[in-house]
Order: structure tokens, then C-alpha cells, then sequence
């Protein structure tokens, strides 16, 4: 990157940078890691992630401050996540300070490639953990690679937050009630390429899930959890067993209930929909994603005015992103400066 990049520009999809970090795990410990220029990764052919699955992944930022400093906002979330997801697997664990300290590597690697501060873009953040050990029977690898690439990405939202239109895409499940869909495994991802694709080709850009077993309950959208604002002024989100939990979601709680909303997490059935004021999709990536209206084969359901982003979900997503990059204070200090090394 240089002066004359356009960072208001910028989209979400891949960009080569300086480098990305490696670690490997072997004969019982993790090595020291080490820079990779190479966007490539060296892998035996026989590895437990290509033949069963042994992968998982994260998603998080760092942003430039009004301070100008460099902050990677709630790292250790998602260190936890990753750890949760590695044992449901049989994957050897990142203990929580490698994978900070790995975070904070690969960022001040890359530094020039942060965007600057107003322009609305940020670094986002690809921790990946694979097993590349040798296997042929099924068993767990006996090797396994921890990496961390980074690229920057640009605001999603360059005219505001625009509300969009989900649909339930009948006979498409995201995960079974005791699968793996509350951690992120990378498998996950690939059986919903499908139902999305169907979901745009009718001219949704979302798709939400019902639960499994009764199609009566609602879990998350395609890559996102679901959270509601009822009339009454409480937060709502889903506590299904097959939804990943969301460090966004996670943030979002405890912002609202600062603001004095009833926090509940409990089982959401479809047929509330038509009481809820506001409804929002939220993740990493865009933070939020209001949602205007809901489709269900012939049934249609509208979310508030439909004009626009409510006020609830509006100032929520102003407080996480002005937490980001320090227009607001950071009082639950979850923004951690990458000091130069």
C-alpha cells in the first residue's frame, strides 16, 4: 500500500500482503513460529484437514485509532472460541497467549496495511488451525498448523446501514442439534454454500436457519447470529445449541444491557417475528446488518418501518464501532494496543 491508495475503496476479498505468521505443532509442543512471505502453504497430501475435516478458522480486526495507534479489538474471544472449537475436533489447542501474541506478530508485520483512521476500513484478521499430519485411517493428526494471513478490508457500509431482506430457504438445516455447529469448525461453511446461492438467486442477499428437528425455532442467518429487538425494549438473540456463539453478539449484550435492556437469550420461534421492532444480523464483518422483512414461502413478514436501520440497532453499532477506533471510551478495555517490536 502507499499514499495513493484509495482505502475508501476498499471491498472484503482477498489482498496480498507482506506476510502471514506459521506455527507448527509437532513431537508434543508448538515451535516458535515463523514470517512466511509466500502465500503458500507446504501440505502432505495424506493431511486430516483435506481427508476429514480437521480445520478451523476465526475472524477479527485490528483498526486505526484516532490516537493514532493500532488496536486489535477482543482477540482473546476468539482465542477461547478456537480453543472450544480445536477440542470438539480432537485438534491439538493455540494456547490463548500464543495466539494473542501471534495476532499482534502478524499485525506489526503488516502495519502500512492497516487503513487509516476515518476512511472506515480496518485489517481483518484469518486465524487458521488445520491438521497436517499424515492419515489414512480415521484418527486425529499427529501434526498441525496454526497460521494467521491479514488483509484490508473497507467499510461495508460507505452510505450508512441498509437494511436488507432475508428468506428461510426450506429444506436446508445449518447443523444438527448435538452436531458441531456452535464452534467453528471449517465444515460447517461449505454445506451452506448452496441454500446462500438459492437464497440470492431469489434476490435475497441473507438466508436464516430453523432449527433441525422442528423447523420451528429460529437459529442464525447463513454467517451471522440473530438478534431482536422487541417493543417492549429487550434484546434478543437465540440460545440454540446449534448456533455459533458471536463475539459481536457477545459485545452487543453487554453494550445493551448498559443501556438498560433486558438481555435474553432463550428459544426465538418464528411466529414472533411480527413482534419484534427491529431485527439485525450481526457478525464480525459488518458488525450489524439490519433486516427490513423475512420470507417464508408465501408468508412475509415486515420488521418496523422498513425505511431504514432502527434506533436501537443504529446506536448500538455506532458504540462497537466507535469503541473500535477510539471515539469512544473503552471501558471493558477490549481494543489492545499492537506495540512496535
Amino acid at each position: 500500500m502507499n499514499k495513493e491508495t484509495d482505502w475508501k475503496s476498499l471491498g472484503f476479498s482477498y489482498t496480498d500482503t507482506n506476510c502471514h505468521v506459521c506455527y507448527r505443532w509437532k513431537d508434543g509442543r508448538w515451535d516458535d513460529g515463523e514470517v512466511v512471505t509466500s502465500p503458500y502453504v507446504n501440505v502432505h497430501i495424506a493431511a486430516t484437514a483435506f481427508h476429514y475435516g480437521q480445520s478451523a478458522f476465526e475472524g477479527l480486526k485490528a483498526f486505526r485509532c484516532k490516537d493514532g495507534k493500532v488496536r486489535v479489538f477482543r482477540a482473546d474471544e476468539n482465542a477461547k472460541r478456537m480453543e472450544r472449537t480445536a477440542r470438539r475436533i480432537m485438534m491439538e489447542t493455540v494456547p490463548c497467549s500464543l495466539f494473542e501474541d501471534a495476532v499482534h506478530r502478524v499485525v506489526n508485520e503488516n502495519l502500512e496495511f492497516v487503513p487509516p483512521y476515518g476512511t472506515g476500513g480496518a485489517l481483518y484478521i484469518r486465524p487458521l488451525l488445520f491438521g497436517s499430519g499424515a492419515r489414512i485411517g480415521l484418527s486425529p493428526a499427529d501434526e498441525y498448523i496454526f497460521l494467521i494471513l491479514v488483509l484490508p478490508v473497507g467499510d461495508y457500509y460507505k452510505g450508512g446501514l441498509a437494511p436488507v431482506s432475508a428468506i428461510v430457504v426450506d429444506g436446508y438445516d445449518r447443523a444438527a442439534p448435538n452436531g458441531v455447529g456452535n464452534v467453528k469448525v471449517a465444515g460447517n461453511y461449505a454445506p451452506s454454500f448452496e441454500p446462500s446461492m438459492v437464497a440470492r438467486d431469489l434476490g435475497y442477499p441473507i438466508n436464516l436457519y430453523l432449527d433441525a428437528r422442528e423447523n420451528r425455532y429460529i437459529d442464525e442467518f447463513g454467517t451471522s447470529n440473530f438478534i431482536a429487538i422487541t417493543k417492549d425494549g429487550k434484546y434478543v438473540t437465540p440460545n440454540s445449541s446449534s448456533t455459533l456463539p458471536s463475539v459481536t453478539n457477545k459485545t452487543l449484550m453487554t453494550l445493551a444491557e448498559e443501556d438498560g435492556f433486558t438481555v435474553e437469550q432463550r428459544p426465538v420461534e418464528f411466529t414472533e417475528l411480527s413482534q419484534f421492532a427491529e431485527v439485525g444480523a450481526c457478525g464480525t464483518a459488518v458488525v450489524i446488518t439490519p433486516v427490513n422483512r423475512i420470507v417464508r414461502n408465501e408468508e412475509v413478514v415486515e420488521i418496523g418501518s422498513g425505511s431504514g436501520c432502527g434506533p436501537v440497532l443504529q446506536r448500538l453499532y455506532q458504540q462497537v464501532r466507535g469503541i473500535q477506533v477510539g471515539d469512544l471510551p473503552d471501558t471493558h478495555s477490549w481494543a489492545k494496543v499492537v506495540e512496535p517490536r
